[in-house]
């Protein structure tokens, strides 16, 4: 079978968004602990485990706020499952910390197996900053598997701040990790740094300006692109009222204004293909101010998705189309 693979650029969720600064505060306040103690955080004794109903809080949900947490739903009867298994294992071990792979044996924990929503196994979930992932479903290439886990840890640093920790090979094993190397600081931390705290706090506005800021002197950052995007995506939807919105673009699909702020209430909820196939629309029925006006908050939502996801190069091909 091969894998169904879910592209990680396209996760876009309100509480995931807010959750960024957050964790990755928490993810320096851990390596701080550690360095006190003179050992590696908890996110880095381990890379591969095993783990339970009983322990999913500790060990995947709050964990998650320092690594990537790869989950493998897994059975004894599952011949695929033998396969993938001990590619992920290795792969983990390779990655050194980059991400930690939690194991869940279906048969002893249906609970997780219901919640998850599994359709058959083998079956790979992420939950980074608490926010669970749908990552591949099926026995895939190890090629394959691995551009999947490259997007993962690329998601988790770029959109999280989450890098986990570095570690020497065998801690896989149990054995004690290496004290985790300080990265060296980017030009624009401090004023990531400062985006990130005014989400935490709710201050959109000054979220808005501290990634403008870091812009101005780098205006190809992609952290700060995404960070702005999003921060502006959700200084729009803060005051509104959703049933009223959606009211006002059901009754009326002429109501530009209605339709470009029912997009939005779109995807801050998940639902990105409805966002655009909505602008798209009304860029195909309108005309002048009214177009530019749809066309200009679909690039707008585009950057907030990401220019790689696939739902992206699908609507800017239907964009085209629409105005062409």
């Amino acid at each position: 079978m091969q894998p169904r693979n879910m592209s990680m650029s396209g996760v876009v969720d309100l509480a995931a968004v807010k959750a960024a600064g957050e964790a990755k505060q928490k993810a320096e306040q851990a390596r701080a602990e550690a360095a006190r103690r003179g050992g590696a955080p908890a996110a880095a004794q381990r890379l591969v485990f095993d783990v339970d109903e009983a322990g999913f809080e500790a060990d995947v949900l709050q964990r998650s706020a320092e690594v990537p947490v790869v989950i493998d739903f897994w059975a004894d009867w599952c011949e695929p499952c033998k396969q993938l298994g001990p590619l992920l294992e290795r792969l983990a071990e390779e990655y050194a910390g980059r991400f930690v792979l939690a194991k869940v044996d279906v048969e002893a924990n249906q609970l997780l197996f219901q919640q998850f929503g599994v359709q058959s196994i083998p079956a790979v979930f992420a939950v980074v900053a608490g926010q669970a992932l749908p990552l591949f479903q099926g026995a895939a290439p190890e090629a394959q598997v691995r551009q999947v886990l490259d997007q993962l840890v690329m998601l988790a640093e770029q959109r999280f701040g989450i890098v986990g920790a570095p570690v020497e090979p065998g801690a896989g094993t149990g054995a004690e990790a290496a004290a985790p190397q300080a990265a060296p600081a980017g030009p624009h931390d401090a004023a990531l740094g400062l985006a990130h705290d005014a989400l935490d706090a709710g201050d959109l506005g000054g979220a808005v300006q501290a990634y403008k800021n870091v812009l101005a002197d780098d205006p190809g950052n992609a952290e700060a692109k995404l960070g702005l995007a999003q921060a502006e995506l959700l200084r729009r939807v803060q005051d509104m009222d959703p049933q009223q919105v959606r009211k006002a673009a059901a009754d009326d699909r002429s109501d530009v204004k209605a339709q470009i702020a029912a997009a939005d209430l779109d995807l801050v909820g998940g639902h990105v293909e409805d966002a655009f196939g909505r602008l798209i629309d009304t860029v195909r029925r309108t005309a002048g101010e009214d177009r530019d006006a749809a066309r200009v908050r679909l690039l707008e939502l585009f950057e907030v998705i990401g220019p790689d996801d696939p739902r992206v190069g699908a609507a800017r091909t239907a964009l085209s189309r629409a105005l062409f």
